[in-house]
């Protein structure tokens, strides 16, 4: 839309539900814009006068270009997007980077050069990959526009021809016909057996039948206010010509569509931080406060010890600034990549960094039913034929893979009952199976694949129709009159609502004699069909005979969206791990509690709510309400996102999975947005924050584990990198302060915080999925990243290094003076204390013999790597050179094995006495330490086998 246009459009009085929807501007333009509300409750001869339009020529073409300056083009309007440059920034503004941006700057001005080159670096690192990975991202703007059509049928100046949507105007006349979609809001004039599939607006699996009447407000409630309530002869923007025909007046465009509201609403939302994402904020708060209490208590010392102040402030902030892990973001974030790939490779596509471990968080799903937890594909589910045999008809959707399967057994009888049944409902219908893929009605293609599934192939070929009374609302069936190709009888054959054929039949087959119809035996029909009902099916019945008031009675089919596959054991598998589920649809109630059941939820008293409900509930009642819910039905886009945001307000972290239009504004809002494949349309797709690709619900399990594993991993390496910051801190600050020789030389240091800390800390994001790990309920997000349990961690193995690599540095320095094979010691002894501790860091709580100790191969590399360097440094002459060291003896390396291995023995300690105590207290049986479970390769461990 132009910013003539939008000036023009702001300054218009709008439409609102308490005055008139019509729009008049200056300057002798006619009316403007009329809602779907109003224009629904109006004659359409009375919208077209408002709009000052002929429906029969159309719009001149000079008066479209006058409304088009004040209306604009038909389409969606967005800011203009920011530079490469500006959003590459902007991935500098997160605290963690400040932190370590400050951290770099006061390293140049103190003229510690390497430190300022380490630390910017691994920034740039960061920013490039969150960059990269952002500019895939946050297009759903640009995807709503695409939902409109390209071009359409429109008639001015009196001819009918081919225009681009985006031209269209309020007041244009626009044709519709089968496989069009629609191009703008409009007022039907005209409707011959038109049916529409909003499905993306509504959640209703069925198409919508049209019609050019008048339908008064409360035909259709009060709610139809709000977005994406359909109006009987309204047609929207975006949506799809199931069948027949019609033709309309433009009422409104772009922004001013009920599209355009969703886009408005999805405009105004903003997508939450991350758990991680607070848990790294509070991180940086938390580093900031120990740098300075750090610099504080180094100060006191030094000034205790005599030391000059300028020194004392030297040896401060750079302790400080070595005490901030600029290793931190960079693991963090390829610890998120690699998860994002490892989801990728399990049919899930995640958008986000940071959505990489929410996904470990979800405390709630709220999923939509149609083509989520359904395949939104309708399907004949059994069949009772008027003989009273019951079927059962395998298979899902719109393919031949099926079976018919008698409940009572095969009998040649049953079967020719149940084919002339199944090819009357393929005679009666206009539908076409092209490839597996439908052409018209859900419900008619529904027929026509149970048809194939018993072996009728191409019904409609043995007769010729020669007249059909089509399906109206108010007759609800449909009736073909054909005749037979080889014999030449003709009759008519029926379908449509229980009520309706049974209203026209007067006789029914049974064992080969037609007998009269009875009450009793119509009560017995009603009386399945109402079962059947119950169950969330929509039944049929078909009838055949030589005339529409004498009809023998087939049968019925009961026909549904059917659940997915599997479904049914991951809503069960995520309810156990705490994760409630929650079904929010646009169904009915029927149907909505049917499939809430099939799939494993808890329908009761109390828990299932309609939208209508949801918009009598203030705020208080809704928060209360909300979490003991299990299914939302007839609900709408703002029933939606009230139904997140009250979730939300109970600290909930909510993962909202759909596939429509209807979906996107909770999509965005969530704090996981889950979008479907295949089935799902372009803008849910790229509102959402995950998709999963192969549209399976079972998918979302796989993705919570990996969530689950990528936090714990994060918590592992953390574990690692605070420890080892508090014994390089440690070390360097009491050699300085109590005027030690320092332990390692520069370049030393140097070669330990890049190359030989960084691989080990790098693969601990890499460890395996733990099966514990996965049946852990989701993470309390209020606890923060480092707790109390990693500190006395952190403390125990720092305390163990710091005591280890000083003895070693004393125990050599004996003759008072620092040679290179004490540095050489040292440095060794440091390293291979860094190697066992990453071993140990592997698990909080589980012993390494359970993990297995090539388990994680990339770990076990990354150490082997790690030890040829350091042999490398000791051995190799330019590298002697360059590091200050020198060759040692194999009983030195002996002598540094059994002292540096106690820091993992240690730990090993600790968890076992960790375990005894959590045993002790939940009162389990005590099992044994080196058995408890298995490894995370899922096979008995070696102590199993003892």
């Amino acid at each position: 839309m132009t910013k003539e246009g939008i000036s023009l459009l702001a300054a218009s009085p709008s439409s609102s539900s308490e005055g008139s929807s019509v729009v008049k501007e200056e300057g002798g333009v006619g009316g403007m814009w009329v809602s779907g509300r109003e224009a629904g409750g109006l004659p359409w001869e009375e919208v077209a006068r408002l709009l000052t339009t002929d429906p029969s020529s159309g719009l001149p073409s000079r008066e479209v270009l006058t409304r088009r300056q004040i209306a604009g083009y038909n389409e969606f309007s967005e800011a203009p997007d920011d530079p490469l440059w500006k959003k590459f920034l902007g991935q500098f503004k997160e605290p963690l980077i400040l932190l370590l941006l400050a951290s770099s700057l006061v390293s140049l001005v103190m003229g510690q050069l390497d430190d300022a080159v380490v630390i910017m670096l691994a920034i740039v690192i960061v920013a490039t990959v969150a960059f990269i990975q952002e500019l895939r991202t946050d297009r759903a703007l640009e995807e709503l526009k695409k939902q409109v059509p390209v071009t359409c049928m429109c008639q001015r100046d009196g001819n009918l021809r081919e225009y681009q949507a985006r031209e269209l105007v309020p007041g244009d006349i626009v044709h519709l016909s089968i496989g069009d979609r629609v191009p703008a809001d409009m007022r039907l004039t005209h409707a011959v057996d038109l049916t529409i599939d909003e499905s993306s607006f509504t959640g209703e699996t069925e198409p919508a039948p049209k019609t050019s009447s008048t339908i008064t407000t409360n035909s259709y409630g009060s709610s139809a206010s709000s977005c994406a309530t359909s109006v009987g002869n309204m047609a929207y923007m975006g949506t799809f010509v199931r069948t027949g025909r019609g033709r309309g007046v433009v009422t409104s465009t772009g922004e001013r569509s009920q599209f355009g509201e969703l886009y408005r609403m999805m405009q105004e939302e903003e997508a939450p931080r991350t758990p991680l994402q607070r848990n790294m904020d509070a991180l940086a708060k938390k580093l900031s406060v120990f740098s300075f209490c750090f610099i504080a208590v180094v100060f006191v010392m030094g000034i205790y010890q005599g030391i000059p102040i300028q020194k004392i402030f030297n040896i401060a902030v750079s302790l400080a600034v070595a005490a901030i892990p600029e290793g931190l973001p960079i693991v963090v974030t390829m610890t998120l990549c690699l998860g994002i790939r490892r989801m990728a490779q399990r049919s899930a596509l995640v958008k986000g960094l940071h959505t990489v471990e929410t996904l470990g968080c979800v405390t709630t799903i709220c999923s939509d039913k149609t083509g989520t937890l359904t395949k939104n594909e309708m399907t004949v589910t059994c069949a009772v034929t008027s003989e009273g045999d019951e079927c059962q008809i395998t298979g899902v959707g719109y393919s031949s893979d099926g079976q018919v399967v008698f409940q009572s057994g095969y009998s040649d009888l049953a079967n020719e009952a149940l084919t002339k049944l199944l090819e009357s409902g393929a005679v009666c219908n206009n539908a076409q199976i092209v490839g597996g893929n439908l052409l018209g009605q859900p419900t008619e293609g529904a027929i026509l694949a149970a048809a194939i599934k018993h072996g009728i192939y191409n019904a409609q070929d043995k007769y010729q129709r020669l007249e059909e009374i089509p399906f109206k609302s108010e007759t609800k069936c449909m009736s073909v009159k054909v005749k037979n190709k080889k014999t030449g009888e003709v009759e008519w054959v029926m379908k449509g609502t229980v009520e309706a054929v049974l209203q026209k039949c007067t006789h029914y087959h049974q064992n080969v004699a037609v007998l009269p119809l009875s009450r009793e035996k119509q009560q017995q029909i009603c009386a399945i069909s109402t079962e059947w009902g119950r169950h969330g099916l929509r039944v049929l019945a078909m009838a055949r005979g030589t005339s529409l008031s004498e009809m023998n009675y087939l049968g019925i089919v009961g026909i549904m969206d059917p659940p997915r596959e599997a479904v049914r054991a991951s809503v069960t598998t995520l309810q156990s791990t705490g994760i409630r589920v929650k079904m929010v649809t646009g169904d009915a109630q029927e149907t909505a509690c049917a499939i809430a059941k099939a799939v494993g939820l808890q329908v009761r008293a109390g828990t299932v709510f309609s939208g209508e409900q949801v918009d009598g509930m203030d705020e208080r009642l809704l928060t209360r309400l909300v979490q003991e819910a299990t299914v939302f039905y007839r609900v709408s886009p703002r029933h939606k996102l009230r139904i997140v945001k009250a979730l939300q307000q109970c600290d909930e972290i909510v993962g909202m999975t759909g596939d429509g239009v209807n979906d996107v504004v909770a999509l965005k809002r969530s704090n996981i947005g889950i979008a479907m494949g295949t089935m799902g349309s372009a803008v849910s797709k790229e509102a959402a924050d995950m998709i999963l690709n192969d549209d399976d619900f079972t998918t979302i399990l796989s993705a919570i584990e990996e969530g689950k594993c990528i936090y714990h991993n994060i918590s592992n390496f953390v574990q690692f990198q605070v420890s080892t910051s508090l014994v390089a801190l440690s070390l360097i600050a009491l050699s300085t302060l109590f005027g030690l020789p320092s332990p390692l030389n520069p370049m030393q240091i140097l070669l330990i915080n890049v190359i030989m800390d960084g691989p080990p800390a790098l693969t601990l994001g890499m460890e395996p999925i733990d099966d514990d790990v996965k049946l852990q309920p989701p993470r309390d997000t209020k606890k923060d990243l480092i707790t109390r349990q990693l500190v006395r961690n952190c403390v125990i193995s720092a305390t163990i290094i710091i005591c280890g690599t000083l003895w070693v540095f004393r125990s050599e320095m004996s003759d008072g003076m620092v040679t290179m094979r004490d540095t050489t010691m040292t440095f060794a002894c440091f390293v291979m204390f860094d190697m066992f501790n990453a071993m140990s860091c592997r698990s909080h709580s589980k012993s390494i013999m359970e993990l297995g100790l090539t388990s994680n191969w990339y770990l076990f590399l990354a150490l082997t790597a790690t030890m040829g360097c350091l042999l490398a440094v000791v051995y190799l002459p330019f590298l002697q050179w360059i590091f200050q060291t020198e060759g040692i003896h194999i009983s030195d390396w002996i002598y540094l094995l059994c002292l540096t291995s106690t820091v993992l023995i240690v730990s090993e300690l600790r968890k076992f006495l960790d375990r005894r105590w959590e045993v002790r207290r939940s009162g389990e049986p005590i099992r044994s330490f080196w058995s408890n479970g298995k490894k995370a390769s899922g096979k008995p461990s070696w102590m199993d086998a003892v």
